[in-house]
């Protein structure tokens, strides 16, 4: 595996993209990213490829344009899908497919993705095969794996997959129908990773996809954007909505991003944050996929001030210039961290990230400063005194009480709790027979 570095400025036309490819690109589009003068060279060579770059380096251009060019210029033209883009979210996959089709000059593309009506997907398939068939496929793993376990599409004619965000796609949550779905791609094809970290395991998945690939890497990996002003607040856990209130009133930004951990928490969350007059909306997975969509396009064009969100917006979702993200809750997974604070600071803007964070976190914070090669400063935020104490990782129960709660649990029943001591038993009153003799 090699590691290819270039370091002067580059424009798009000097990539050797067909005139077609450059003659659709948006004109503000002059000079390629860093991550797109290394990556576009090796994928039009038909290399495999590894690809390391922060979250907002324009990765989708730098695997989209050349995939698009070897459909155009490919010698199969078998009207079957010859490209396949694996992501996570729905949201990343609209966004993708978005980018792609406002570049594509005659090619055919589909987005897959959960939320939408499968009825309708497998209408527009078929629509798709009586005229033009997709020859690029944006999914997501699971509506994916069902349409093909339903054969409502073919991947036999594939020559490039993409992971695009590789490291959430290789976890345990997505490596099972990964390993299906490659089932139904042929094993001589070009395969291309994507990613904004790298964890070990990752690597290790990665090198076993990929035949002899090319790394690059537009920066270090698990880097923070430079652009990024990162603040970390000590609060008291039970202060921290409160906190964000009152950094929200304070500043007036006209956009903020706040990541939470729990979809719960998020609608509680945004129900102190109305209450305090503050325009917001929750988003997460239990949101009908049309209301994820109308809140997002609304938080984009400014008619939402706040949105709260899990991690169902961590990844890839570009917002033009939001200048604030904010992190209620620090995600349990240090990598997770860099890809929250990468929706800001995109495209080469400036962006803040601010993280709240209470004693009970520590753990958390140490694991992202180790991540990321850095020493991370705790301050104090004005008006919010810390009266929290950090945990000495001491029971504060008496040992008795302990055993008293094991003596507890180890009950079935209620009638398990009635003292054993012997009741004397009252003797039985014989009481006159009432039935009439003979």
């Amino acid at each position: 595996m090699q590691l290819s570095l270039l370091a002067h400025t580059m424009k798009f036309s000097d990539l050797n993209l067909s005139a077609e490819i450059l003659s659709k690109l948006p004109s503000k589009l002059v000079n390629a990213t860093e991550i797109q003068r290394l990556a576009i060279p090796e994928i039009l060579t038909g290399k495999d490829l590894l690809a390391l770059a922060q979250t907002g380096s324009g990765k989708t251009y730098a695997f989209g344009l050349p995939l698009l060019q070897n459909i155009i210029h490919g010698d199969t033209h078998s009207g079957e899908i010859e490209a396949l883009v694996l992501v996570p979210t729905r949201e990343l996959a609209l966004q993708v497919g978005d980018a792609l089709k406002l570049v594509s000059v005659s090619t055919v593309i589909t987005v897959l993705c959960g939320g939408v009506d499968k009825a309708e997907q497998i209408k527009a398939l078929e629509l798709h095969r009586l005229q033009r068939k997709p020859q690029l496929v944006v999914a997501t793993p699971g509506r994916l794996l069902d349409l093909l376990r339903e054969q409502h599409l073919s991947l036999a004619s594939v020559t490039q997959l993409v992971f695009d965000e590789a490291d959430r796609l290789m976890d345990m949550g997505f490596w099972p129908d990964l390993e299906r779905i490659l089932e139904y791609i042929p094993s001589k094809r070009q395969t291309l990773l994507f990613s904004a970290t790298l964890a070990p395991e990752l690597n290790k998945k990665a090198l076993d996809l990929l035949h002899k690939p090319v790394k690059v890497a537009a920066q270090a990996a698990n880097s923070v954007a430079a652009d990024i002003n990162e603040s970390f607040y000590l609060i008291n856990k039970g202060d921290k909505a409160r906190a964000l209130i009152a950094l929200i009133q304070r500043q007036q930004w006209p956009q903020v991003l706040v990541f939470i951990n729990a979809k719960d928490d998020a609608d509680k969350l945004v129900k102190r944050l109305v209450k305090a007059g503050i325009n917001a909306s929750a988003l997460h997975g239990d949101k009908a996929q049309l209301d994820r969509q109308q809140t997002l396009a609304d938080f984009k064009s400014l008619k939402l001030a706040v949105l709260v969100t899990t991690d169902l917006l961590s990844r890839g979702i570009h917002i033009d210039a939001l200048p604030v993200v904010i992190n209620l809750d620090l995600p349990a997974s240090a990598p997770v961290y860099v890809h929250r604070i990468g929706r800001t600071a995109r495209a080469g803007d400036k962006g803040l990230a601010i993280s709240l964070v209470c004693h009970g976190e520590a753990d958390c914070l140490k694991a992202i400063g180790q991540l990321t090669h850095r020493e991370l400063t705790l301050e104090r935020l004005d008006g919010f005194e810390v009266t929290d104490k950090p945990s000495t990782g001491e029971s504060k129960r008496a040992p008795r009480d302990k055993k008293a709660n094991r003596r507890s649990q180890n009950k079935r029943s209620a009638k398990d709790f009635v003292s054993k001591k012997p009741v004397a038993k009252k003797p039985a009153v014989k009481k006159p027979s009432t039935a009439k003799q003979p």
